[in-house]
């Protein structure tokens, strides 16, 4: 696959909050990142940009928000229904071909829309529901686990300059993760056991760092993939809870080789080349 070029100036747009974050610190290493200039917009206004004309003068659009949960609801947490001109600009953005870096909790954002999972590629559940047809229980967390991280694609551009091992201590998901869908680009090295996660829906509802009655069957261990997303090249890294993550070189350069390939003219291509 072609190297990504360096040197060419590009605007990035970052869309947070539904989830606590450290922001100066999290924005602190998009500061590090040579000839990218960050924009950060958190949710709810962020919707009105994440479609063409909003996106104009940017080239990425980087996802740290877990919009659609509502967690003061009697249900916890509840589900938020997208707005359908939000989800239409969305789409549309998609159809253009804008390159999209998700990264971590993004993956249980809009869980009231079935097709954003499809987009992302997986899907961490706050609560037991139909994923795909099937019922599925709530995912799972553990905080603080230090792995090692496999590359899987040692040719891919994201990848480069990183070595075939290295080590995070950051926050795994027991969740769902659809490999049809999906170019895997990472693995860890950890296992992903229900033994090992606490329940998502005990948590949010009191009862923090515990699995009692909770039953999840074992999951994947992908981390890390490329997909397309209609018309668009996609990233979701799932490393990136805390300051661990963000102050890591590797998990840093992942970030901006990331970024520069979403961004260039072969990522668009490939999305947009007709399927095998």
């Amino acid at each position: 696959m072609p190297a990504i070029r360096y040197g060419e100036p590009m605007n990035v747009l970052v869309v947070a909050k539904g989830h606590p974050y450290e922001r100066d610190v999290f924005m602190a290493m998009f500061d590090t990142l040579p000839g990218i200039a960050c924009s950060l917009v958190e949710q709810p206004a962020a919707q009105r940009l994440m479609n063409p004309d909003g996106m104009k003068g940017f080239d990425v659009l980087v996802l740290y928000d877990m919009p659609g949960l509502d967690f003061a609801a009697p249900e916890r947490p509840g589900y938020v229904e997208p707005d359908p001109d939000f989800v239409a600009g969305f789409l549309a953005l998609l159809d253009q071909g804008k390159g999209v870096v998700a990264l971590h909790h993004a993956i249980a954002g809009w869980p009231a829309w079935p097709e954003y999972a499809e987009l992302l590629g997986g899907r961490f559940l706050y609560r037991p529901g139909r994923l795909r047809g099937t019922d599925r229980p709530d995912s799972g967390y553990r905080h603080d686990v230090e792995h090692e991280v496999s590359v899987l694609d040692p040719i891919h551009p994201i990848v480069a300059g990183l070595p075939d091992r290295f080590t995070l201590t950051d926050e795994l998901y027991l969740g769902e993760v659809f490999e049809d869908l999906v170019q895997p680009l990472l693995s860890s090295g950890a296992l992903f056991t229900r033994d090992r996660f606490y329940s998502a829906t005990l948590a949010v509802n009191g009862s923090m760092f515990s699995n009692t009655g909770w039953s999840h069957a074992d999951g994947s261990n992908l981390i890390g993939w490329t997909k397309r997303a209609r018309r668009s090249p996609l990233v979701y890294l799932q490393p990136g809870d805390g300051p661990a993550a963000y102050e890591n070189l590797h998990y840093r350069r992942l970030v901006e080789n990331a970024i520069r390939w979403a961004a260039s003219p072969e990522a668009l291509s490939w999305a947009q080349r007709e399927k095998p």
